[in-house]
């Protein structure tokens, strides 16, 4: 096997470690709403508001949301995005 190739097959073994490592990390965590403080919430609002993460304004908004180890939502007080949506037609 020449240099070229073990480099190439070596990167290519990296990355696919890679992607298997967060796709598994990923499977771990769940969306939790509610809980994030201002301006520490991971992605998009529900509401639209804004469309990215860190751009959260206030404390605990239900829109907002943050990953959290799967199973330990509810016992930070946090709601599903079905709860997030079922409370939104209500209003």
């Amino acid at each position: 096997m020449n240099r070229r190739t073990l480099c190439a097959s070596s990167a290519a073994s990296l990355m696919s470690l890679a992607l298997l490592t967060g796709q598994a990390a990923a499977a771990e965590k769940e969306k939790c709403f509610g809980i994030a403080k201002a301006g520490q919430n991971d992605c998009a609002s529900v509401t639209g508001v804004h469309s990215c993460a860190g751009q959260s304004k206030v404390d605990m908004d239900k829109g907002e949301w943050k990953y959290v180890a799967k199973g330990t939502c509810k016992e930070m007080k946090g709601l599903t995005l079905d709860e997030v949506k079922a409370g939104m037609k209500k209003v």
